[in-house]
């Protein structure tokens, strides 16, 4: 059934306001009403299904390497092709719109033992219009086949969200609502999302369910959702870095469930705990240029707000017993090492006595909880690509294995969490290696993955036609 401008005026105003357009749903609220890959068995041969798959990824020289998100999608694939589905995949590659799924296509042909056929300039921006090729294509396409459209972030259609506020719905609704029309009328009316990782505004993952007639889960993200997802929300210990602030919202979220009870920081992230720390304690701290305002137009600065937000947070968390680990040295941008940062320094990585203090408070929490307690890892401590600044993180990923050593359940967040454990560990030294970091972080923090608020949104809007 095609969406209206008015029914997707407020489809993206829910989707900007987040939490606020449902403070009382938890994950598992939204898990709970979105249907599974097993709810569309009865969709006969021939059908085109959408799948919002997970194709950013760089295949290494054989299957293995690079490729653990496609491989991710293979048993949804296969469910698929089994019951004679036209198969259509679409989603991106990275950020930049130039940007090409064709070495991914080929992976996929491998893993699935089939032809992918790869299907260039499907969309035209100007026209707001599905290609009339694409349709006859799908059309002509045998029972069983997969086609994989060409990176969705080619075009500007699918990054209309990106930087949106409230305030733009109105305007942003003709086009996203022609967008998701066009896709149900030239491709399919079923859709299934199997891109854990796909966790942007991206309007392949929130506007295009809007037009749907049935939408569902695929078996691995509903299986990641269910199981180490869910156990991640009972966390005692977590690690958290990288270089946006705004993943103190997450954390402050984590928290506030009750079972963190040691937090180990790194990044911006502990750059402002640091300094929060500093002022409850009556000992000032410089975080230098990540506290200078000639650098507010960066990712790692630090406004005055952000500060107030941590001693708050530090505050209570402390009065429940929990215990904040930051680093006490720091690995500036000439590759040096100083205790104490000058206004003009920024922190590239942690430094040695900050790599022995996290050693240290890991074994204490090894030594005082008994086997079943779960950590959570998420990012790297520094710009690890680097020899320079990547010691930091290489030492500590041995302490995974201490942890699982211990009794302890181990979850470590994808993207470079992943990269660093494949680095410097093995997988076997975590109890579960997630492949995506972002989604997971919206999952346990405050505001609800975009995907999964427009798939319930899309579910209940089926369930009152029907």
């Amino acid at each position: 059934m095609p969406v209206t401008q008015k029914d997707m005026q407020s489809w993206i105003e829910m989707l900007l306001a987040g939490r606020e357009a449902n403070p009382d749903l938890d994950l598992n609220d939204y898990l709970a009403e979105i249907p599974k890959l097993d709810s569309l068995a009865d969709v006969p041969a021939g059908t085109p299904v959408l799948i919002r798959a997970d194709v950013d990824a760089k295949p290494g020289d054989k299957v293995g390497e690079g490729d653990i998100r496609l491989r991710s999608m293979v048993d949804t694939l296969n469910y698929g092709r089994e019951r004679g589905w036209k198969l259509v995949l679409f989603g991106h590659i990275g950020r930049k719109p130039e940007g090409s799924l064709d070495k991914v296509a080929g992976r996929l042909s491998e893993l699935l033992d089939t032809d992918v056929t790869l299907v260039k300039d499907w969309w035209n921006d100007e026209s707001r219009e599905v290609s009339p090729a694409v349709k006859e294509q799908i059309a002509e396409a045998d029972n069983g086949a997969v086609l994989l459209l060409e990176n969705t972030r080619a075009y500007d259609i699918e990054r209309l969200l990106w930087k949106a506020e409230p305030a733009d719905a109105a305007k942003l609704a003709e086009p996203l609502s022609q967008f998701a029309n066009e896709m149900a009328e030239k491709i399919a009316k079923v859709y299934v999302n199997e891109a854990l990782s796909a966790g942007s505004m991206d309007a392949s993952s929130t506007v295009v369910p809007a037009a749907m007639d049935r939408v569902a889960l695929g078996k691995y993200i509903a299986s990641e959702f269910e199981g180490p997802m869910n156990e991640c929300l009972k966390t005692q210990l977590v690690v958290f870095s990288g270089l946006k602030i705004d993943k103190l919202d997450d954390l402050e979220a984590m928290i506030s469930r009750g079972s963190i009870e040691r937090v180990f920081a790194a990044g911006s992230l502990a750059m402002v705990l640091r300094k929060a720390i500093g002022q409850l304690d009556g000992k000032p701290v410089c975080i230098g240029a990540a506290e200078d305002p000639a650098h507010s137009d960066k990712p790692y600065f630090i406004p005055d707000d952000r500060v107030e937000q941590a001693k708050k947070m530090v505050s209570e968390g402390r009065e429940k017993g929990i215990v904040f680990v930051v680093p006490v040295d720091s690995v500036i941008e000439d590759g040096s090492v100083k205790d104490v940062l000058q206004p003009s320094d920024q922190q590239f990585d942690i430094g040695p006595k900050s790599s022995a203090l996290f050693t240290e408070k890991v074994a204490e929490f090894v030594a005082n909880n008994p086997d079943g307690a779960v950590a959570f890892h998420n990012g790297v401590f520094g710009m690890f690509e680097d020899p320079r600044f990547e010691a930091g993180t290489k030492n500590f990923i041995p302490e995974l294995k201490k942890m699982t050593d211990g009794g302890v359940k181990v979850y470590v967040g994808g993207g470079e969490g992943g990269k660093a454990l494949e680095k410097y560990g093995e997988e076997s030294w975590a109890t579960h290696v997630f492949t995506a970091g972002g989604t997971v972080l919206n999952a346990l923090g405050n505001e609800p993955v975009p995907y999964l608020a427009a798939l319930r949104a899309a579910a209940v809007r089926t369930a009152a036609r029907a």
